[in-house]
């Protein structure tokens, strides 16, 4: 058996992973952005303090270049984090100028605006900037590069802090998160723990439908078990019907069959003895007959409970013929003259074992109640679309008034003294109508004994 687990764990888990998930994402992207943003305001810095130097490059009389650091411009690079901030100045063709020799110069610097980029100096990391320009003597001019480069300290400090804020915000929103979903989920639980509850309310005898309010997703769940709750309902009553008409009907020819062995251990002679055994040897016979159909009858109510019964294309006449020929020695020792009549295969849909025991039925009640001498012919007759399964006798037959009655069970619709529990005909009805079929009733020829027939629809 699988160990159970919580549902509204796993619910908060996975939305609270998700979420946590979602939220360093969010985060990790925030810290992107908050460099990005300390480097475009640092760098907008560093370009005019790179503008502000090359602005004080002049060309001198002999033609070199010199320069009169403005150092405002160094200073408005200043910061609280105590940024280190380095420049150099190079004329042409690379020639230096001023400033720290070593400062690493990007390259690749042209056209009018300042160039960016990350590199190491002293050890320390920098942010770079070099601007490309030329000096004029009014007749010639003379290109020259600024470059311009700061500690990252205070821009690793303004990030930390974006970041750290936008931290702070992010867990609020998830501790927030949390509880919502928390709320929600319990909330949203809450009909399966009424579910629970009602079921858990109930007696063990009361199986009716649950018509407790759920959500649509769980509603499958409930109406499958509406639809076992049904079927075990109608399994149970069929078991209680079978014990209450088995103690019933069982009751009679138990009680003989104890009756007649006390009259047999106290019989005189022999042949008292004798009579007593054979007519306890009679109930138990009669008993098991009983038995027999009680059990035939809980399989047919167990096969109407199921939603669907297995059937299969069969020839009726080659079961009815072969099951004749099997009651033929029981009629023969009834006195009854037992005949089969009908021709070639006549298919239909059923399922052969029950369609059986609906012929014994029939013919074992025509033979037991048609009396000595009487004719019973079991006929396999087809017209059109249907083929009928019929079992006459000439027999004393079943009063008008009764015909309806005798499709009940434990209905009799003589008393003519032969032993029988008034399953037979209601057995018949009830088999026919688990494959579609109709059961009827009508006297025999000439009015004399009884006609039971059975219309199935006919395969082709």
């Amino acid at each position: 058996m699988r160990a159970a687990y919580s549902l509204r764990r796993r619910l908060l888990f996975w939305l609270l992973i998700s979420t946590a998930i979602i939220g360093m994402l969010a985060l990790a992207d925030t810290y992107r952005e908050a460099v990005d943003t300390s480097n475009i305001v640092s760098d907008r810095v560093l370009a005019g303090s790179a503008l502000a130097i090359a602005e004080r490059v002049v060309v001198a009389e002999d033609g070199s270049l010199e320069v009169d650091i403005p150092y405002v411009a160094l200073e408005m690079l200043t910061s609280a984090a105590q940024d280190r901030v380095f420049y150099r100045v190079d004329g042409p063709p690379g020639r230096f100028i001023t400033g720290y020799q070593l400062l690493p110069v990007i390259k690749e610097a042209k056209g009018e605006g300042a160039v960016f980029a990350d590199d190491k100096f002293q050890g320390e990391p920098i942010r770079v900037a070099t601007l490309q320009r030329s000096a004029s003597t009014g007749i010639r001019s003379v290109p020259f590069a600024v470059t311009v480069a700061e500690t990252t300290l205070a821009r690793r400090h303004l990030a930390q802090a974006i970041l750290f804020r936008s931290a702070l915000r992010l867990g609020f929103m998830i501790a927030g998160a949390a509880v919502i979903v928390w709320i929600s989920v319990t909330v949203a639980l809450r009909p399966l723990y009424n579910l629970r509850d009602a079921i858990g309310e109930r007696s063990p005898d009361d199986l009716h439908p649950i018509e407790q309010s759920v959500p649509s997703e769980v509603q499958p769940l409930v109406d499958t078990v509406n639809s076992f709750m049904v079927r075990l309902q109608s399994a149970l009553e069929a078991l209680r019907n079978f014990t209450g008409n088995a103690s019933h009907q069982l009751r009679t020819p138990l009680a003989i069959i104890r009756t007649q062995l006390a009259l047999s251990a106290r019989a005189g002679t022999l042949a008292e003895a004798q009579d007593s055994a054979l007519k306890g040897d009679q109930a138990v016979a009669h008993a098991e007959r009983i038995l027999a159909q009680l059990l035939l009858m809980a399989k047919i109510d167990a096969a109407t409970a199921k939603e669907a019964l297995a059937t299969s294309a069969m020839d009726v006449a080659a079961i009815a013929q072969e099951i004749t020929g099997e009651l033929i020695p029981a009629a023969a020792e009834a006195g009854i003259d037992l005949g089969f009549e009908g021709d070639g295969p006549a298919m239909i849909r059923a399922e052969p074992l029950l369609i059986g025991e609906l012929l014994r039925n029939l013919a074992g009640n025509a033979i037991a109640y048609a009396g000595k001498g009487a004719e019973v012919t079991v006929r396999i007759a087809q017209d059109g679309e249907t083929v009928r399964l019929e079992v006459e006798d000439n027999g004393p037959g079943i009063a008008s008034e009764k015909l309806e009655a005798v499709r009940r069970r434990f209905s009799r619709g003589n008393e003519s003294g032969t032993p029988g529990a008034g399953l037979g005909l209601p057995i018949v009805d009830e088999i026919a109508n688990l494959f579609n079929a109709k059961l009827t009733l009508l006297p025999g020829a000439g009015g004399r004994g009884l006609k039971a027939a059975v219309a199935f629809a006919r395969v082709s």
